[in-house]
């Protein structure tokens, strides 16, 4: 895949990176992107108003898929398994890398999962102060390209991570790519010289690949019989490792809103200082016996009729109302097909109209789907990166760690407010109406107390029962009165 004389980015692979890139533009909105659009409308870009749709689908979906923190499970509570599961995912701050994941997922199609045992600053401190342990962290999947089984387009054999560096040296810039091919038990590791091919907003997006250079690392045994990277697809067919993004099929509705709440911006800028028309002879003369007239500044016309002008204000019909409408279809049509209901943006029944969790979780239905579509593949790729993890310990660790790899079970949230008082009445029907919660636990989780908190608050409420409901000893009726 990487020789002298080949491109990089490969051929088979360019138009996937490009349409990264080009996604990514379109999420995070740069000023590139704005003075492109702008000009394909004649607008100046400061005039020009872009609505980040592109942004809000990729939000929505990680927001769902990880707002909340999967429970992870290898067997029993107390277990050894349990504990180095838990170290694991806490040490890799795995839920954040989740989330970031799942956002940039949305618009690439592609995420991939990248397992080493490595110290964490990389060998600035000793390794009394910074061990070596199993690292999960995110890759950037513009530098990734999966080498297929042949015949099976879906079977990856091998993982390239092609990195292009660049360094200056006097007055010019040296390209090298750095290469790391990921296959069962092993990564080696290849460089080469490159000269810029091509460039794109003053970046380069493409090589030649001129030179093999020498004194490349030696190849590293993992110990592990997978390769350390691992994909997750947004969405994929059955014919094609490569997944599918959430944007690119929207890029034409995406063009046309922004386009249409421009113009209207500029319609509604036109009416707000419109022309005024006069009848003739309500302008002085200048010297030369004609009407001045400074339209640019005072924006006054005089009217020569030979009936009566009455002073006017000249709009111009727009058609807003035509355009407001079409807005609206255009946004519908978006919401529709990026399964986005418009209850998810709190457009509608917002659970301000005295909606149930049920009836909001019904409408939510088209969203729930797709985040469940994207789930199985997290799922499944996750459980697998933590699997992986958990053998590179195994084969690293010369023995000072020993617990039976265990590939977890991971229970996802669905990412929606809980009623909790649908909850609690629906509890209150299975039980018969018995109790389902202790006082110290309703104490906790309303006020979030710890469990001292907690035994200190439930102590001051039976001082205050006892002094309020408060009864005497019987024995205060046997008493002798003298």
């Amino acid at each position: 895949m990487f020789e002298v004389g080949k491109m990089y980015p490969p051929k088979d692979h360019k138009e996937r990176v490009d349409r990264y890139r080009e996604n990514a533009e379109l999420v995070r909105c740069n000023a590139d992107l704005i003075k492109r659009l702008s000009e394909e409308i004649e607008v100046e870009p400061k005039r020009y108003i872009y609505a980040n749709y592109a942004g809000l689908i990729c939000k929505k979906a990680a927001d769902l898929l990880f707002g909340d923190s999967p429970i992870y499970s290898a067997g029993e509570e107390a277990s050894i398994e349990q504990s180095a599961l838990d170290r694991i995912v806490k040490d890799n701050t795995l839920n954040t890398t989740n989330y970031e994941m799942a956002h940039g997922n949305a618009y690439r199609g592609d995420s991939f999962y990248k397992i080493k045992w490595a110290q964490e600053y990389r060998g600035i401190l000793p390794e009394s102060q910074d061990p070596y342990r199993a690292v999960i962290e995110s890759q950037n999947a513009a530098y990734v390209f999966p080498e297929t089984v042949p015949g099976n387009a879906k079977k990856v054999a091998a993982y390239h991570i092609a990195v292009p560096i660049a360094f200056h040296e006097e007055g010019r810039i040296r390209w090298e790519l750095h290469v790391e091919t990921h296959v069962p038990g092993e990564i080696t590791f290849s460089k080469f010289e490159m000269t810029a091919l091509t460039t794109r907003n003053d970046e380069v997006t493409s090589w030649t690949i001129t030179e093999e250079l020498e004194g490349v690392e030696a190849p590293l045994k993992t110990g592990v019989p997978a390769p350390l990277i691992v994909h997750v697809p947004n969405f994929s067919f059955d014919d094609s490792w490569c997944g599918l993004d959430d944007i690119s099929e929207h890029r034409a509705l995406f063009r046309e809103i922004n386009n249409r709440l421009t113009q209207i911006a500029s319609i509604l800028d036109k009416h707000a200082d419109p022309i005024l028309t006069v009848p003739s002879g309500v302008l002085e003369d200048g010297p030369d016996g004609v009407p001045q007239q400074r339209a640019a500044f005072a924006k006054v016309f005089e009217v020569v009729d030979s009936g009566s002008v009455v002073p006017q204000y000249v709009t111009w019909d727009g058609q807003l109302e035509s355009a407001f409408k079409e807005l609206d279809k255009l946004i519908d049509t978006l919401l529709t097909t990026s399964e986005l209901p418009p209850i998810a943006l709190g457009k509608e029944n917002a659970g301000t109209s005295g909606a149930t969790g049920l009836a909001v979780k019904y409408r939510m239905n088209p969203l729930l789907s797709k985040i469940a579509r994207k789930r199985q593949y997290f799922d499944k790729a996750l459980t697998e990166a933590l699997f992986i993890a958990q053998l590179l310990e195994q084969a690293q660790s010369n023995g000072s760690i020993n617990y039976a790899p265990t590939k977890p079970h991971i229970i996802f949230s669905d990412g929606l407010p809980t009623d909790d008082r649908e909850q609690a009445e629906i509890a209150q029907i299975r039980t018969g109406g018995k109790p389902t919660m202790s006082v110290r636990d309703a104490v906790k989780r309303l006020d979030g107390l710890t469990d001292e908190q907690a035994e200190q608050a439930m102590s001051r409420i039976d001082d205050d029962e006892k002094r309020v409901n408060g009864t005497v000893a019987s024995t205060i009726f046997n008493e002798v009165v003298a």
